[in-house]
This record gives structure tokens, sequence and C-alpha cells, in this order.
């Protein structure tokens, strides 16, 4: 069996809000994230206006990694990871967001935390910001619909690339930036900050959003590379390849603009520069948006290094009768089922050949070395008697992805710097907030309802996993 390339980062990725817990110790401060109740498939995440006592709010213990990080730490150093990426919250360093000085506890968190991985030789690699900005920022300036976000995360941005420039070396900006381009509130609000008002376009308020946030990020790798040359910062996106329904040539077309809008934010990040199609589309609906030649400079001069990106699922999409000449139809895509593949329980297509097109289509086309950084099946696990957890569904997803990468590594040549499977160590969902919905090769005793003991045990997957990393990909079996 063929290996993977020399250095190739195996690891596993979480995010802070969803794992850290300790929501408000050591002069952190609330965070977006902190204002999201639990929910279930069926029941979305209610977002309150701040902390309301008596509201469950998963993310406040989560799994208390705070408390926790030396024996996990250990523990993934067991599972034999090469990479660790996590998050750095916003509100540890920066409790409000627009204060003066950072908050000295949290940085030295992330000081302890970088020293525990670099005693196992495991490499961090961290998210500036992962659906957790400071929820006073949204409740004082909007969120990023207001310019002065920039220079808020830049700050954030320089201090903690300064205080770890030699403890970090892999970063990306924003984390699946891509994610409020479906005009949901789940995904403006975590992507932005943003809660759309009764007399507000959503749609502009995103398009100005990205901009704001594409400016931003943009600034940072320039940043970031003026601090240490030998950063290497990475956008991060959601890719979910977007298939026609049929031969037809309008259904063909249809998918093709999905990919584009949905991939817009690649466009700027990797290329520096906004597509025509997109320019053009701000004219016709006379968006007006703030983008200056200053900003559209800033772009140009901070494309960043590498394409970070999260691979779930697939989607397949038909155009209606009546698509108009541009084929933009925002909250109204007609998506069907894709009757070739299996669903998870949470009704996500199973599809890991799409890994490989995803892997293809972003190497065509921006050319740049690409990081699979979120890889994962969600799923209910079953503790036995003898407290073992036998997830061979998971194996066989874990399994049957890799082999497509291989493929896309061996036989198509892309440039692939590493594999992060995501949540690698139960931990709260993002998207309904359950613990029930476990992505991880490591159990954490804890349920929707919050309660449990927090012990951590080893899945079958763990030791699985263990033994592809240990071969750097040959053995599967």
């Amino acid at each position: 069996m063929t290996k993977f390339p020399d250095g190739f980062l195996w690891g596993g990725a979480v995010a802070a809000h969803q794992f850290e817990g300790g929501w408000d110790v050591d002069g952190k401060g609330i965070s977006i994230a902190d204002v999201m109740t639990v929910g279930d498939n069926n029941t979305a995440r209610e977002i309150t206006d701040g902390v309301i006592p008596g509201k469950n709010y998963p993310n406040h213990e989560a799994i208390d990694f705070y408390d926790h990080y030396k024996e996990d730490v250990k523990m993934f150093a067991d599972l034999g990871l090469k990479c660790f990426r996590t998050s750095i919250a916003w509100t540890r360093i920066f409790p409000n967001g627009d204060e003066i000085e950072p908050n000295e506890a949290g940085l030295k968190f992330y000081d302890d935390l970088f020293d525990e991985l670099h005693k196992y030789n495991i490499e961090p690699v961290i998210t500036l910001s992962h659906f957790e900005m400071p929820y006073h920022l949204v409740k004082e300036y909007g969120g990023w619909r207001n310019r002065k976000m920039i220079d808020f995360f830049v700050k954030f941005a320089t201090v903690v690339f300064k205080r770890y420039q030699n403890k970090v070396k892999y970063w990306m900006t924003f984390n699946e930036i891509n994610n409020q381009t479906g005009l949901n509130e789940w995904g403006l609000f975590t992507n932005s900050g943003i809660l759309v008002q009764p007399d507000e376009d959503a749609e502009k308020a995103m398009y100005q959003a990205g901009h704001y946030e594409s400016v931003a990020s943009a600034l940072a790798v320039q940043i970031g590379h003026e601090i240490n040359s030998n950063f290497e910062i990475g956008c991060m996106l959601a890719m979910g390849p977007v298939y026609p329904a049929s031969p037809d040539p309008k259904d063909v077309l249809k998918a093709q603009r999905a990919m584009q809008a949905n991939y817009w934010f690649a466009d700027v990040q990797c290329k520096g520069k906004y597509p025509n199609w997109l320019k053009k589309y701000f004219e016709r609906k006379q968006f007006d948006l703030d983008i200056t030649l200053e900003d559209l400079d800033v772009i140009k001069a901070g494309v960043v290094d590498y394409i970070g990106f999260s691979y779930y699922a697939s989607h397949v999409i038909r155009a209606d009768k009546s698509e108009p000449e541009d084929y933009m139809t925002p909250t109204k895509n007609h998506e069907v089922k894709n009757p070739t593949l299996k669903r998870s329980d949470w009704g996500w297509e199973v599809d890991p050949l799409g890994l490989r097109y995803a892997l293809n289509w972003f190497s065509e086309r921006y050319d740049l070395p690409l990081f699979i950084v979120e890889n994962g099946l969600g799923a209910f696990d079953k503790v036995e008697a003898d407290g073992k957890i036998h997830d061979d569904y998971r194996i066989d997803y874990l399994r049957k992805h890799i082999e497509q990468i291989k493929l896309a590594v061996e036989v198509d040549g892309v440039d692939l710097m590493g594999y992060t499977p995501w949540g690698f160590i139960d931990l709260v969902s993002a998207g309904t907030g359950q613990m029930d919905k476990r992505y991880g090769m490591i159990y954490v005793n804890k349920n929707d309802e919050g309660t449990g003991d927090l012990k951590r045990s080893k899945k079958d997957s763990f030791n699985w996993l263990k033994k592809v990393i240990e071969t750097n990909g040959s053995d599967l079996n």
C-alpha cells in the first residue's frame, strides 16, 4: 500500500467554544456562542439577548478542556496526532473585543496549551475566528456590518501573532467564512454577528460583512508575514460540492452558479479580487456596497498561503423553469436528494468521492496547497455494558474518505498538507448544540441535557486511526 508524503499533517480538529468550557473564568468575556441554547435535529438553537438564567447553554461547560487540557493532550499524543487544529477564543484575549489591552490570563492559557502540545511534538493549527466573536461587538457595533470590526479583528490577530510567533506556524483567519451565503439566521449570526432586522436586506448585509471580513483577513495575512515570514496563513471554507440534478444544461448552469455563489470568498482570498460575475450582480442589485479602492489594494496584497476547508456532504440542485438570467435565487434554490447516496442520522449525504471532487475543484481553480481541516460523521454512539464503543460506521466513513484523498494525491497530483478529522474528541455540535451528535474517536460522558461526569474513553475508531497515522495512511484495514 502506498503512503502519504513525508511530513503529512495527520491531526484532529475542534473549536474553542465547542470544547473548552470555562466560559466566564479568568477574565473571559461573553462570545456569540455563549448566547446560543441547545437544539436538536428538528429544533433550531435559540439565540438569546444575552445570557438568560435557566436556559441551557451547552458551550458554557462544553467538555471542560480548559481544566482537562493536560490529560487530554496526553491522550491526543497516544492517538499519534502530528497536529491539533483548534481556535483561540477571541473573548479570552479581548473580553469585549474593543479593549485597549489584552487579557493576560487568556494569553497565558494558550501559552500553556501550546507548550503542552509541543512537549509531545504536536503542531498547533490555529483558527483566529471560529464562530466565537465577542457578543459585545454585536450589541455595540452591529457585528460585521460595521467597518470598525476590521480594526478590532486586526488588533486581536496582531496580538496573538506576536505572542505565539515562535509556537504556532499554521493559521487560518475565519472559519467556514462562506456559511453565511445561505442567508439563514444561524450562518449570519455565527459568521458575522448579524441578526437580520425586519427592514434589512439580508443579502446586502451578508455581502457587506463578507467584504469587511475579507479586508480584515488580508490585513492579518500581511501583518502575520511581517511578524514571522515562516507563518503559513490560510483561509477556511465549508466545501459541499453542488452537482446538477440532470444533464439538462439549465441544471448544469444552475449548479455552476451555485458553486460560484458559495465560493466567491475563495476567489477574493486566494486570487485577491472579486469575480466579474459578482461585480455585475452587485450592479444589477444596486447594492452600492462600501468597497473602497484602498480595500481592493489590501485584498490584492493579502492573498492566503493555502486553503483550509471542511467537507461533510455534497448537494444536488435543479433549475426551476423560471430561473432569472443570472441563475441567482438566494434562499430559493431547489435542492433535491441524491438517490445514489446514503444519508447520516442527521440527513447529511455521505459522499466519499465528493471529497476527491472537491480537492480537484480547489486545486484546479486556485493552484494553492490544500488542507482538509474538518471531515467526519455525526452519529449516535452506544456505550456497551463493558464500557466499549463499537463505532464501525465511523471507521467505514473515515476509511472511504481517506481512500479518496489518497487517489486525489497519488493519481490527480493534488498538493495536500494534511487531514484533521472533525471533533476527534466528542464536543458540542455547532449546528444543533448537541453532545449526542458525536464525531469523536474519544468518547466524552456527557449528553444533550448537560449531565455526565465528562470521563474520556477510547472508541474502536481511536485504535483504528492510531494505526492509520502510524503507517502514514498505508494501512486502512
